[in-house]
């Protein structure tokens, strides 16, 4: 067997699906939940049937989380689309179930999860998608994000067509480690981490020794080492000013 074997389509108590062993994908559950809540689960989940009659969750890890989280019974919120505020709901998924072997299992895992990561986004289309909702609830989107979007589409058309980051390893510009990551992914949720500013500067591998040994004098990941390095600047110029 090379190739996934479609063989029905069926609602599963979350109890009984067993997660993908060592999925590598790490996504917000809690964004997911919130778009269930509003959405109501809009695609099943990738289900493998095994020979004895386990399920494997192929793709949909995190949707399966997110049910388990929001747990059984009527959660309380208004209209909510995964209980429907009923007191009887029991946390089920609807699954499309396959048969395929162990290769083809890691294939489909490995490729629902890199697939969503190559993609990228038109920043003035989204922003007309976004603008047509009276609010983002549910789309994975804050107001913050819409806010950045529109700053970003007021920029010439060259810096919004797509992820305006470097893909990884592409040696544009030494950002605060001499790379940066390549568009994020997920089985169902969106990188927000998109939209913040990214520094790119081409400078001298001497300066960005120096830049780096200023850095790490610092405690913390590069952002906080930065905010640091940017108090301690200020405070200096501070003093200097009182002399």
């Amino acid at each position: 067997m090379t190739t996934a074997i479609y063989l029905r389509t069926d609602t599963i108590p979350v109890d009984q699906l067993t997660p993908y062993p060592g999925n590598a994908k790490r996504g917000d559950v809690d964004a997911i939940l919130a778009s269930l809540r509003k959405n109501g689960q809009y695609r099943g989940l990738a289900v493998r049937q095994m020979p004895d009659g386990a399920l494997v969750v192929l793709a949909g890890n995190h949707t399966r989380q997110a049910l388990l989280k929001h747990g059984p019974g009527d959660c309380g919120v208004k209209a909510c689309g995964v209980c429907h505020n009923s007191p009887a709901w029991v946390p089920g998924a609807r699954c499309d179930v396959i048969e395929c072997d162990d290769q083809t299992a890691l294939r489909v895992n490995l490729s629902d999860n890199r697939t969503a990561d190559l993609g990228s986004y038109d920043f003035a289309e989204l922003a007309e998608l976004l603008g047509e909702l009276g609010d983002v609830e549910g789309t994975g989107y804050s107001d913050q994000d819409v806010q950045d979007i529109t700053a970003l589409v007021a920029l010439p058309q060259d810096d919004i067509k797509g992820d305006p980051r470097p893909a990884p390893g592409s040696g544009d510009g030494p950002g605060l480690d001499g790379d940066r990551p390549g568009p994020g992914g997920h089985d169902d949720e969106p990188t927000p981490e998109v939209f913040q500013p990214v520094i790119s500067i081409r400078v001298t591998h001497a300066t960005f020794d120096r830049w780096r040994l200023a850095l790490d004098a610092h405690p913390g990941d590069d952002a906080t080492k930065l905010l640091r390095l940017l108090d301690e600047v200020e405070a200096s110029r501070a003093s200097g000013a009182r002399a």
